[in-house]
C-alpha cells in the first residue's frame, strides 16, 4: 500500500518559516529596487527618495505584522481584526517564494503543502467564518469514487450515487442531504472552478491532495476555503478515502443557523 491509511500531520511551523524567509527576501528586493533608483529619483525631486523609501518600508512592516497575526492565529492568540483579514492573502501572496526557498533549502514540496493548508485552514477556523447550509460548497475528486463502480457520478453524486457503501462518496451524499450543502464530484481543477462559478457559495470545503488542494485554495481566493487532506492507501489518485468525521466537524464550523435570506455572519 502506498501511503498508508494515516495522513501526516502538517508542520504550521515549516510554512510560517518559510513565510517569514520569504519576507526578508522581499525586504532585501525592495531595498535593491530603492537603491537602483535613489539617484534618478532625487534628480526629479529630493524628497522622491524619501517617499520611496516610506513606502516600502510600510509594505514590510505591514507585512511582518501581518506574519505575526499568522503566528497568533496558530496559538489561538487574538489579534487585530485588520491583520487576521489580510492574512489570509497574505499566505496566497508570499506562496511562490516560500515554495522556491524551500526547493532550495530542500524541503520536499507536500510537506510545504500541507504546511500551508494547515496554516491556511487555521486562520479560516480564527476568523469564525459562519454561512447557511445553502451557500456552502463541498468538492471531491473523482477518485474518492471506487474505481470499479460503474454510476458516473460527476457533476451530479446526489442522484446517480446508489450507496452501496463501497466508497465514501455514499457517506458525504447521505451527509449533504442530512445538512444542506451542495455537494460536487469533479475531475479536475477547470471543473471545480466552474462549479464554484455556477454555484456561487460563500465558503467553500475542498477534499483533495496536497498538490490540489494548494492550487484550489488560491484559485478561489478572496472565497475562503478549507481543505480536508484525502488519504491514498493505493497511491495518488486512486480509491482514495476522507476522514468522514473530520469533515463533519469541519462543516459544523463553518455552517450558521441563519437561512440563506438572512445576512451571514463573519466574526473576528
Amino acid at each position: 500500500m502506498g501511503e498508508g491509511l494515516v495522513v501526516e500531520r502538517p508542520r504550521k511551523r515549516l510554512f510560517v518559516a518559510l513565510l517569514s524567509l520569504s519576507l526578508l527576501v522581499v525586504g532585501f528586493m525592495a531595498y535593491a529596487v530603492w537603491q537602483v533608483s535613489y539617484l534618478g529619483l532625487r534628480e526629479i525631486s529630493a524628497y522622491l527618495p524619501l517617499i520611496l523609501g516610506v513606502a516600502l518600508a510600510a509594505v514590510f512592516l505591514f507585512t511582518g505584522l501581518g506574519i505575526v497575526g499568522i503566528v497568533g492565529a496558530i496559538l489561538g492568540v487574538p489579534f487585530l481584526s485588520v491583520f487576521q483579514k489580510r492574512t489570509y492573502a497574505l499566505i496566497n501572496l508570499l506562496f511562490p517564494i516560500a515554495i522556491l526557498l524551500g526547493k532550495v533549502f530542500g524541503f520536499d514540496r507536500r510537506k510545504i503543502e500541507r504546511s500551508f493548508i494547515a496554516v491556511s485552514n487555521q486562520i479560516i477556523h480564527q476568523q469564525h467564518i459562519k454561512v447557511p447550509a445553502d451557500r456552502l460548497l463541498v468538492v471531491t475528486p473523482h477518485c474518492l469514487q471506487l474505481a470499479s463502480c460503474p454510476h458516473k457520478i460527476t457533476r451530479d453524486p446526489m442522484a446517480n450515487c446508489k450507496r452501496c457503501g463501497g466508497c465514501d462518496i455514499g457517506s458525504l451524499v447521505s451527509l449533504a442531504e442530512e445538512m444542506g450543502f451542495h455537494f460536487f464530484v469533479v475531475t479536475g481543477g477547470t471543473l471545480a472552478r466552474q462549479t464554484v462559478k455556477n454555484i456561487r457559495p460563500k465558503a467553500v470545503l475542498a477534499i483533495a491532495c496536497e498538490r490540489d488542494l494548494t492550487s484550489g485554495i488560491q484559485d478561489v481566493y478572496p472565497l475562503p476555503a478549507v481543505g480536508v487532506m484525502n488519504i491514498r492507501p493505493y497511491g495518488p489518485c486512486y480509491n482514495t478515502h476522507v476522514d468522514m468525521a473530520l469533515v463533519r466537524q469541519e462543516i459544523e464550523n463553518m455552517l450558521s443557523d441563519a437561512p440563506s435570506g438572512e445576512k451571514e455572519t463573519t466574526n473576528g
